[in-house]
């Protein structure tokens, strides 16, 4: 059994991901199911790694991490070893990877300098949790990985060979781990980084592009896709969401900064009369986060949103307001989720004219005891970005990061076409 596991890896080591993608698949694109946390309302990705079991590892989805890590140890070997769970491939400091690492290295975490005490057959890096902002000194390793492929309808497991691809992954002790949600070993880096994993594992002739599209329930299973497309939904399968996209500038701010900003002209929220007013805030510089679970404002950009929303619903009852929210409104008053909210619409006018519209699915949060409160977040005047769009946001929206033309496309809320995030057809696997 082991002889034939040995052949297997040997095979897949053989291959570039490219080289097994086009002598085996029509299909240029991956996908990966993402699902939602109840408490922590954060989202995960799931795939397998090829070891001696086939569970999947769930990884929380991040657009800021300069690698994708998990909870492992790095055991040194001279033979291939990772079938039997602990063993990794650990990459030396001369390694391109690991100088690549090393660009992004935080200066909030431990020294990288420790070669006089180990030498320089590991690349030590230190993996970050986003939500606690604490760090660990740990190893760059490399780890081999099977996905799904896709043709925009349907998953396709390979019957020629397994879609493995190899790709460079940190370990982490397993301290690194708190405050993530229950299940959670690791982080998904999806990031500007050349060792994100849309960027390890895109194919060749559509590199750097990738979609997310976030359930809005722990109950519904969302997707990510690496690749081109096409995308298609089950209830609308004619159409390849593609087409219905909206497309603004994505920019990066630095060689250094992973995240994805867009830019804002103006924000208008719309009732029987359209309010407009200038955002007070420097460079018009917008965050888009998967970490951040309510978009969050620098305090004098929450103050003219709050005021402005407020002014547009003052006919609707008012509810105690429920922490972390400042305004709740009586949810018998406004609808409901299914229907949909009888709130005024936030436009959020982009680079280039295009409106990324939220509607009341995206604004409004039910906290129970009637009450619906308008779901963003006060974040002080001292906050790095002015406004940081969280992942409430961006629920059932979907959103295609093309990376090698530098723009995002947007849809606005699929809910208002009846196609949430959940109607990928994840029901049958199918082989090719």
């Amino acid at each position: 059994m082991h002889l034939v596991k040995l052949l297997i890896f040997v095979l897949i080591l053989a291959f570039s991901h490219d080289h097994v993608m086009s002598q085996f698949s029509p299909f240029n694109t991956s996908v990966i199911p993402v699902t939602k946390d109840t408490i922590t309302s954060l989202h995960k990705v799931s795939w397998w790694l090829l070891k001696s079991t086939w569970d999947p590892y769930n990884f929380l989805i991040d657009l800021d991490a300069p690698f994708t890590w998990k909870e492992c140890a790095v055991r040194h070997s001279q033979i291939p070893c990772w079938f039997q769970g602990e063993c990794r491939f650990p990459l030396s400091c001369h390694d391109r990877l690991c100088k690549e690492a090393h660009i992004y290295a935080n200066p909030r975490c431990p020294s990288l300098n420790i070669t006089a005490k180990y030498g320089c057959s590991i690349c030590p890096v230190t993996p970050l949790n986003p939500i606690s902002n604490s760090c660990k000194l740990s190893q760059l390793t490399t780890e081999v990985l099977s996905l799904y492929v896709t043709d925009g309808r349907n998953p396709y497991r390979s019957v020629y060979l397994p879609i493995g691809i190899q790709f460079v992954v940190s370990c982490a002790p397993s301290s690194l781990l708190r405050s993530f949600p229950k299940g959670v070993q690791g982080v998904a880096a999806f990031s500007w980084s050349g060792l994100a994993l849309p960027r390890q594992l895109s194919f060749t002739k559509v590199a750097d592009k990738f979609a997310l599209c976030l359930p809005g329930s722990s109950s519904a299973q969302g997707v990510a896709f690496l690749g081109d497309g096409p995308f298609y939904f089950t209830p609308s399968p004619n159409l390849d969401l593609r087409t219905i996209l909206s497309y603004t500038p994505l920019i990066r701010k630095s060689s250094k900064s992973l995240g994805y900003y867009i830019k804002l002209n103006r924000i208008s929220i719309k009732g029987k009369q359209t309010i407009h007013f200038p955002l007070p805030i420097k460079s018009n510089y917008v965050k888009l986060s998967t970490v951040v679970p309510y978009t969050t404002l620098r305090s004098d950009v929450y103050k003219a949103l709050v005021t402005a929303f407020s002014k547009a619903t003052k006919k609707i009852p008012r509810v105690n307001a429920v922490k972390p929210f400042s305004l709740c409104l009586k949810a018998s008053a406004i609808g409901s989720v299914r229907a949909g909210f009888r709130v005024p619409n936030i436009d959020l006018e982009t680079q280039g004219k295009k409106v990324w519209t939220i509607s009341g699915d995206n604004s409004m949060k039910l906290t129970g005891n009637g009450a619906a409160c308008f779901a963003f977040i006060d974040g002080g005047y001292e906050m790095e970005d002015a406004i940081v769009i969280g992942t409430f946001q961006l629920e059932n929206n979907f959103l295609f990061f093309d990376l090698q033309n530098q723009k995002l496309g947007f849809s606005s809320s699929l809910l208002v076409r009846g196609t949430p995030c959940s109607s990928f057809n994840f029901t049958q696997i199918l082989f090719h």
